[in-house]
C-alpha cells in the first residue's frame, strides 16, 4: 500500500539533527557499556574491523550508533539483542532527489528518513543513493537482511538508467563493462545496455553487483563523459513499480524470504 502523505517531501520541515538522532553515542562507549570490552580495546577491535552496524563493517573511529535502533555486532556476535524481539520492519522507498541517504547530517540537509513518518526513526537504509541520485531504495531494522542485500557475494543485481554527456564508444562501454579502477581499485564487472542517444547525450541501463560510493558517476567519469542524471529502478527483483518520488510501502513476507534465500 502507498503511502500518500511521503509523495509531497518539498512540503515536509525535516527534524532538526537532535530530533532525529537523540540517542547516537560513540560506538566504542556502546562496546564498552556492553561490558565486551573497555573503550581502548573497543577501539583496537574497531580498528580491525571486528564491529558491524546493520551489516556494515565500521573501523573509523568515532563513529556514532543508536544502541536502541542499531544493529551492533562484535566479532559476529549481536551487543544488543534485545533487538531480535523487536518487530521486523521492511520498507521499499522512492528516493527523491535531495535527500541525503542517512539517519543524521551535520549538515542538517534533508534525509530519507524524514518521509517515513513514525518508521524514520526505527529503520536505517540498506546501501546508499547519493544526494543527486533517485529511485529505489531499501531501509531495514533487520541486520540480517542488510547483510542478504548489501553483501557483494550475495549478488543482488541493482539496475539503473543513466543519462550521460556525449556518446561515449563501443570499446569505451566495453571498457566499463570488465571494470576500471576507481580510487585504486577495480570495478567488478556491470553489464551496460544503451537505450536510446541523440547528438548530445546517451541513455543507458546499467546493472550491477556491487555498491561503491558514488560508482557509476565514477565509472562514467572515468571514460570521459559525466552523467546527468542517475536512477535505480530495480533491486533485485524488485522494480520501480506505481511508486512516485517520496513513496514507500512495506514489502510482503513472501518479497524479504525471498531476499533471504538469495545466494
Amino acid at each position: 500500500m502507498m503511502n500518500g502523505p511521503a509523495a509531497r517531501p518539498w512540503r515536509f520541515s525535516p527534524p532538526t539533527a537532535t530530533e532525529r538522532n537523540p540517542m547516537q553515542e560513540r560506538l566504542q562507549k556502546i562496546i564498552s557499556a556492553a561490558g565486551i570490552a573497555s573503550r581502548r580495546k573497543a577501539e583496537e577491535m574497531i580498528a580491525a574491523g571486528l564491529v558491524t552496524v546493520n551489516g556494515q563493517i565500521v573501523t573509523e573511529q568515532g563513529t556514532k550508533a543508536d544502541p536502541a535502533s542499531d544493529h551492533i555486532k562484535v566479532q559476529g556476535k549481536l551487543i544488543n539483542p534485545r533487538l531480535e524481539r523487536q518487530e521486523k520492519i521492511y520498507i521499499l522507498l522512492n528516493k527523491p532527489v535531495g535527500f541525503l541517504t542517512s539517519r543524521s547530517d551535520p549538515q542538517h540537509r534533508p534525509l530519507v528518513t524524514d518521509l517515513l513518518g513514525p518508521y524514520g526513526r526505527k529503520v536505517h537504509p540498506v546501501g546508499r543513493l547519493d544526494f543527486n541520485t533517485e529511485g529505489l531504495l531499501l531501509l531495514t531494522n533487520d541486520g540480517d537482511f542488510t547483510q542478504a542485500i548489501a553483501h557483494a557475494s550475495r549478488k543482488v543485481a541493482k539496475v539503473y538508467t543513466v543519462k550521460v554527456k556525449g556518446r561515449p564508444g563501443e570499446q569505451q562501454i566495453l571498457q566499463l563493462e570488465r571494470g576500471v579502477f576507481i580510487d585504486g581499485v577495480r570495478t567488478a564487472p556491470a553489464k551496460i545496455e544503451i537505450i536510446e542517444e541523440s547528438q548530445s547525450n546517451a541513455w543507458f541501463k546499467v546493472t550491477l553487483y556491487e555498491g561503491r560510493n558514488q560508482q557509476i558517476r565514477k565509472m562514467f567519469d572515468s571514460i570521459g563523459h559525466s552523467v546527468i542524471k542517475l536512477r535505480r529502478v530495480a533491486i533485485g527483483f524488485l522494480r520501480h513499480e506505481t511508486l512516485k518520488p517520496g513513496e514507500f510501502r512495506h514489502l510482503r513476507q513472501v518479497e524479504v524470504k525471498r531476499f533471504l534465500r538469495t545466494n
